[in-house]
């Protein structure tokens, strides 16, 4: 095989719960010095995809593959190369940070306690080492979370939701951290979030789940490249605009959102000449601009899409001619 051995390999993996399919079909790799991000609504399914990677939930169908060999080939020694935080992460209250990742320290078998402080160094708790947790806000036990993943450096880093709680601060710090482990110490990162705007940053590709399927896979540099641009105009009679534009400039690929505001995929090259169209026939503009699809624009489609029945407030799917 070409290239270094994938760290993680989903070959039809299904997860059900008595009649529902919590989890169904799903194929996917994540590959060393990659960041890769499961993307979807509460209840699509990235949860219970990580939590059988990480053998704490028992797969219906396909097979796990964790450096080349399957889940049921390794024993214990698979969990030294994984690192993971899954849901909200549980530590000792009474216990100090320090103690805390001690003790977890201890149960890994890593004899090495200069690694606690460390991994408290890389997630910015290092001033809160000799504190009790149970003093420690929401933000700070993720950021803890996180660090206890790291202790015995790990190949594969699995992180649910690892910005939630997080300040503005926060959130900074762990996406330059995450980008760091894959790029600097070719980790492999598999994470879930629902922080559209952090993944656009940190990912290198993202796969988006819908009711249990993965209904897209991209690279977010090829998102980037193909992302659309287009008129964001904001009205107080949005149907009359949408109505005076196809009249007068023959517009048909168009979205009318909630609020009132408008996105025109023609003419973006001519902003003035749609503006000027509604102003001389007496509707307001109360702001336009020319902006490019984003990962929330690109994720709202790929679920719409694989969802045909809800509502997305699109008047004429942007495709369309």
């Amino acid at each position: 095989m070409d290239g270094p051995t994938p760290a993680a390999e989903l070959r039809g993996v299904g997860k059900r719960y008595g009649r529902r399919w919590a989890v169904r079909d799903l194929t996917m790799t994540v590959h060393p010095g990659e960041v890769y991000a499961l993307l979807g609504r509460n209840g699509a399914g990235k949860t219970t995809t990580l939590r059988m990677i990480l053998g704490l939930a028992r797969r219906t169908t396909g097979e796990i593959v964790l450096f080349g060999r399957r889940l049921e080939q390794w024993g214990a020694e698979v969990y030294r190369r994984v690192g993971a935080t899954v849901e909200t992460p549980g530590f000792y209250g009474n216990l100090t940070a320090r103690e805390n990742l001690l003790h977890n320290l201890l149960i890994l078998g890593v004899p090495e306690p200069q690694r606690i402080d460390q991994v408290l160094e890389l997630v910015g708790l290092r001033h809160a080492a000799d504190r009790r947790v149970r003093e420690f806000s929401l933000g700070m036990r993720q950021r803890l979370g996180i660090a206890r993943a790291l202790l015995h450096e790990p190949r594969l880093l699995i992180l649910d939701e690892p910005t939630n709680g997080l300040d503005p601060a926060g959130i900074r710090e762990v996406r330059e951290l995450i980008r760091e482990l894959a790029a600097e110490r070719k980790m492999a990162v598999l994470l879930s979030s629902h922080i559209l705007a952090e993944v656009e940053q940190v990912a290198d590709r993202v796969g988006i789940l819908h009711e249990g399927r993965l209904v897209e896979e991209v690279r977010m540099g090829e998102l980037r490249d193909r992302g659309r641009t287009y008129l964001v105009i904001e009205t107080r009679e949005p149907e009359a605009a949408v109505r005076l534009l196809e009249e007068r400039l023959g517009v048909r690929r168009y979205t009318v959102l909630p609020g009132g505001t408008l996105r025109v995929y023609e003419h973006v090259d001519r902003p003035d000449q749609v503006v000027r169209v509604l102003v001389e026939h007496g509707l307001p503009v109360l702001h336009a601009s020319v902006q490019r699809e984003s990962l929330e624009d690109h994720f709202l489609r790929a679920t719409a899409a694989a969802d045909p029945a809800s509502d997305t407030g699109t008047n004429r799917p942007p495709g369309a001619a």
